[in-house]
């Protein structure tokens, strides 16, 4: 989806009096979000590129999120509209439907992209709590096995 096509897109469906630069704004500050909390999260984060929206840039860029995760915007937006509206009770089920198109799309990103980090490892470090706690569950269910025999 383009920056045009969200703006567009929100605008047929909840009509505004907001112009084009304050939604690329609105825009703009979501993809920044994207990159810092969910790709920069991940190997190969560094591979994309983003250093915001604002008057210059071509209403024909593509936006961060792919399909069919790019409703994320639209959901964005109608919220923005909402609480610069002070209709609050509208924000509110807006936010809510932005929070699940955001956490779908977090989820898709989690499942086809590895974290960043050092010794990932599903139980953790042998040093680790968890690693211990898993262990400690292993080693009681053997005993109980044996016991039962």
């Amino acid at each position: 989806m383009t920056i045009l096509e969200a703006i567009n897109r929100v605008d047929s469906t909840k009509p505004n009096s907001y112009t084009q630069i304050e939604k690329v704004d609105w825009l703009s500050t979501l993809d920044g979000v994207i990159k810092r909390d969910i790709i920069d999260t991940h190997e190969d984060g560094e591979d994309v590129v983003f250093e915001g929206y604002n008057t210059e840039t071509s209403l024909d860029t593509e936006l961060l999120v792919p399909a069919p995760y790019d409703d994320i915007y639209i959901r964005w937006l109608e919220a923005r509209i909402d609480y610069a509206n002070g209709e609050y009770g509208k924000y509110n089920n807006s936010l809510t439907a932005y929070n699940d198109a955001y956490g779908l799309y977090q989820n898709y990103y989690n499942r086809n992209h590895m974290p960043k980090g050092k010794n990932f490892s599903y139980f953790g470090k042998p040093e680790s709590v968890a690693y211990y706690a898993a262990n400690s569950v292993a080693q009681i269910t053997l005993q109980e096995d044996k016991n039962i025999d």
